[in-house]
């Protein structure tokens, strides 16, 4: 009777054993799928900034964090350039990266990081001037460069990561 018992025991212990082991195998699956479906990118597209014009994304959106593409200063009901100087063609690459975050849910408060591409560094205090009025409170981290050209021969283009 003693090892009858001992039977009914060992195979209520394993059998304890094999449900927590499929109930933690269970809960890393579960784990792994939310995992994996909060580390998807997606990507974000609105008509209200310029399509791509080549093999990339308006944004991208993976882990939280969205990268945009840079924007040009270009209107997206005529698909040509703002008219004026970079004061203007500035305005026009805010008001692209404000839709295009938008689209993802988010405002300027939520950028991170900026990248301003500059025809000429000359343009660097007009654009700053600008630049300055799209944000409230703390302003992101920030490189501006000077390139040799920019797209179609805009003075500006201004690329954007933003964090959820």
């Amino acid at each position: 009777m003693l090892n009858e018992r001992k039977k009914k025991s060992d195979c209520l212990v394993i059998s304890a054993l094999y449900s927590k082991k499929s109930a933690n195998l269970a809960r890393q699956n579960l784990i792994l799928i939310i995992k994996t479906l909060i580390n998807m990118k997606k990507v974000i597209f609105t008509e209200k900034a310029p399509a791509a014009i080549g093999p990339y994304s308006q944004a991208i959106e993976a882990n939280g964090m969205v990268f945009l593409s840079g924007q040009l200063p270009v209107d997206p009901a005529t698909g040509e350039f703002v008219p004026g100087g970079v004061a203007e063609q500035t305005a026009q690459a805010f008001e692209n990266i404000k839709n295009v975050l938008a689209a993802a849910g988010l405002t300027t408060a939520n950028i991170v990081k900026t990248t301003v591409f500059l025809a000429d560094m000359s343009l660097f205090a007009e654009m700053n001037a600008v630049y300055a009025n799209y944000f409230e409170g703390d302003f992101p981290a920030r490189s501006a460069v000077a390139v040799k050209a920019l797209p179609k021969g805009a003075l500006v283009e201004i690329e954007s990561i933003a964090a959820r």
